[in-house]
């Protein structure tokens, strides 16, 4: 961890809003402006094992961190940019000390409904740009990683674990043979969801 200075940047990134089964993630990560964890860097550039290390190096080093999940009843009862923007809105409002700004991978911005507002921006390619956005990149994505993990124990024939819930292949195909389960986006791709059983 290098120099620190006053300035309070708060960065915010989501995991998996592009999947068929499981929440969309998001995570805050408040940091000193000029503050360096060593080993961020984009999550995407990084592999499973660096970034569970980088995981927690995260919640060790960050002047404070935060984690919000929208399940997949809600992304399909809302659209799954309302569920992401909420998942974003309740990751930044866990973090309760005063930050300077907060800054959003992406182009779009929840609507805070405070003062933060004002200070709340979005930043195409921002987890490039920021390094408190890979900070929260790396939170987000090994949070729900695990998560997945964990639902791989009780849908062992889906492969949870392997693909995540993206819509691989063998995912799908494993949807067209079984149907989808609990935790499955019926407002993503219904065509796959023809033979419902639940």
């Amino acid at each position: 961890m290098s120099s620190e200075g006053s300035k309070i940047l708060m960065g915010v990134d989501e995991a998996g809003r592009g999947c068929l089964a499981g929440p969309v993630v998001s995570a805050s990560v408040a940091i000193y402006e000029h503050q360096i964890i060593e080993g961020v860097d984009d999550s995407k550039a990084l592999s499973s094992k660096k970034r569970e290390a980088l995981y927690h190096l995260i919640q060790k080093h960050s002047l404070s961190f935060s984690i919000a999940t929208i399940d997949n009843h809600v992304i399909d009862q809302k659209n799954i940019l309302v569920a992401t923007m909420q998942s974003m809105k309740d990751a930044i409002n866990a973090i309760e000390i005063s930050v300077d700004e907060i800054i959003i991978d992406g182009p779009h911005k929840p609507i805070m409904d405070n003062e933060r507002d004002s200070i709340t921006r979005g930043e195409i390619g921002g987890d490039k740009l920021f390094h408190c956005i890979s900070a929260a990149s790396i939170i987000a994505k090994v949070y729900r990683d695990n998560f997945m993990i964990d639902l791989h124990q009780k849908f062992p024939e889906y492969n949870f674990k392997k693909h995540k819930g993206y819509p691989t292949k063998e995912h799908i195909q494993a949807i067209n043979d079984l149907g989808p389960t609990p935790y499955h986006r019926l407002s993503f791709k219904p065509e796959l969801y023809d033979q419902a059983t639940f």
